[in-house]
């Protein structure tokens, strides 16, 4: 027996020694390079040439640090914390209007309705002369939108020119605290389907989600068209609770794994559901990220809604903040998440990078297959959420999206608010073929330059043809293709008459309705909300997705 205590305590002395042995080596690791690099940073400031700015060197040197590991894990100095704090709370100190930079003009783009800024008359078009006293000119919008910022209750007078009017006008505002909906836009999309529109995941998101979901319930909705679409996520606990709407108390949203046992957890429904029968398609896309993929990705493994649209962002990490020296804190990732299925959706391995320190995506080979909770359909971790049923990304074409940065568009929808003082509601507003020849006669001044890829490869064609000497003996054909290929704005105005017509008529009901105005307009032809509301029609086939049975043009 005291042969065997001693065996026992020298197996714990041995181990205790490996394990002190192996802190201390990483403790001396840490404190020597912690060393050198406080002496480096001495050095630098005490010979290099030139001032070194601790501050931003410091910065710049922990900037790289975290960005080998992945851009989720970020330092945030004292100065950000308040850029920080409206990520997570949709909230800040200001104006409420969105501002852009055109030329070396910053031009308000949108006031929020019901705003300051709205309130005290700033429109759409508007250009920013003057802060308070401070000039605008050789400012960039960042540097502008800090000066609009501040303290709730604080006033500042804005300086605009107003395009159409002479002379330039003073407009005193005062700032209040902004929030920012997460619950944009819902309405009955006909007497029977409600649409929810979720922006982001902040502090009030499952308040007004539920607020929203109740008025469309005395409406008469029987079903639900729940978008996410471009829903970067926010706060896990935000997310549970919209789960928790649709499936019982008690039941398993997400589990949280990480490096130290601290950071496990099991995430289960907390009240009683809303409803538990309703039928639900969600839209989803490659901009739905975190807590858009937990709502989609556990009504999906419990059969609960049918998922519509694209494969989504694939981020399963959880980050929390950790405070550091003077105020400043650390987001950092620690840990993984895992939906009830089992499956983690992360796409990139940030531990796993190429020659060049580029992160890789999960491998193929490494891809796990999954079963639903209840009817056992298959779904597969390491790739974000895949769609019951896939639709197609509407691709814009180049003079569209030319016509967008170059905000001609915009400018032109501005001038159009100008004459126009009325236009019909948002769901019915048309520009007719008359005025959209309006738009054409208004651009033929405007700058607005753009080329295909297929002329960019035919380009690069020239160079190595030339470079191998074979390019004369082909320069009739040459030219010929070129002409060919080289887009002619006259005719790409007609060619793609339908998609800017609709751009630019959503830029125009934004001047008269703005931000519902835009989101009522854009349903109207949305390619996924038709496919949903088909769905949600033909109750068989939604049966059948749900039970792992349907196939498809059977």
């Amino acid at each position: 027996m005291k042969k065997t205590k001693k065996i026992i305590i020298a197996i714990s002395i041995s181990i205790s020694a490996f394990l002190s042995y192996g802190f201390a080596d990483n403790y001396f690791e840490l404190s020597k390079n912690l060393d050198i690099f406080s002496t480096l940073l001495k050095e630098l400031n005490t010979y290099y040439v030139d001032d070194t700015k601790p501050g931003e060197l410091m910065k710049t040197g922990i900037d790289a640090m975290l960005q080998s590991l992945d851009p989720y894990t970020n330092y945030i100095p004292e100065s950000a914390i308040e850029d920080y704090r409206f990520m997570t709370t949709g909230q800040y100190g200001g104006i409420g209007a969105l501002i852009h930079k055109d030329s070396n003009e910053i031009i308000v783009s949108e006031p929020y309705e019901g705003f300051p800024a709205f309130k005290a008359g700033l429109k759409a078009g508007d250009v920013i002369l003057k802060v308070d006293k401070n000039e605008v000119e050789g400012k960039n919008s960042g540097d502008i939108s800090k000066l609009l910022r501040g303290q709730s209750g604080s006033s500042l007078n804005v300086t605009i020119k107003r395009p159409n009017v002479a002379e330039p006008m003073v407009k005193e505002i005062v700032r209040e605290t902004i929030k920012i909906n997460d619950v944009p836009y819902f309405k009955m999309l006909d007497e029977e389907v409600g649409y929810i529109k979720l922006s982001s995941f902040t502090q009030t998101a499952s308040k007004e989600f539920i607020a929203a979901f109740d008025e469309l319930k005395e409406k008469g909705m029987k079903e639900l068209v729940f978008d996410l679409r471009g829903n970067g996520g926010g706060l896990l606990i935000e997310a549970v609770d919209i789960v928790n709407i649709f499936i019982p108390k008690g039941q398993k949203v997400v589990e949280t794994r990480g490096k130290l046992k601290k950071w496990d957890a099991t995430y289960l429904t907390r009240k009683e559901p809303l409803d538990i029968k309703i039928p639900i398609a969600i839209l989803v896309d490659a901009g739905s990220a975190s807590a858009s993929e937990i709502v989609s990705g556990t009504l999906q493994d419990y059969d609960r809604a049918v998922v519509i649209g694209r494969q989504t962002f694939g981020k399963g990490l959880v980050q929390q903040t950790r405070p550091l020296s003077y105020n400043a804190q650390l987001k950092v990732t620690v840990a993984k998440y895992y939906i009830p299925s089992g499956r983690c959706i992360q796409r990139i391995d940030y531990s796993t990078k190429d020659e060049l320190g580029k992160a890789q995506t999960v491998p193929d080979s490494l891809i796990n297959s999954f079963k639903t909770v209840l009817n056992k359909r298959p779904v597969k971790d390491g790739k974000g959420i895949k769609p019951d049923i896939f639709t197609e990304e509407e691709s814009m074409s180049i003079i569209t999206a030319t016509l967008m940065r170059s905000y001609n568009i915009f400018n032109y929808a501005t001038q159009y608010y100008l004459n126009h003082p009325k236009i019909a509601p948002a769901k019915d507003f048309q520009l007719s073929d008359k005025e959209y020849d309006e738009f054409i006669a208004y651009l033929s001044d405007k700058q607005y330059n753009y080329s295909t890829q297929s002329e960019e490869v035919l380009k690069k064609l020239k160079e190595v043809a030339q470079n191998e000497k074979y390019f004369e003996s082909a320069v009739g054909e040459y030219e010929a293709l070129l002409e060919k290929l080289t887009p002619k704005k006259e005719n790409d105005l007609i060619k793609f008459k339908s998609e800017i017509k609709m751009i630019l008529e959503n830029e125009i009901i934004s001047r008269y309705y703005f931000q519902d105005g835009r989101i009522e307009q854009s349903l109207n032809s949305d390619p996924d909300v038709r496919e949903a509301l088909q769905l949600l029609k033909n109750k068989k086939q939604y049966n059948e997705i749900l039970a792992g049975t349907f196939v498809p043009n059977k």
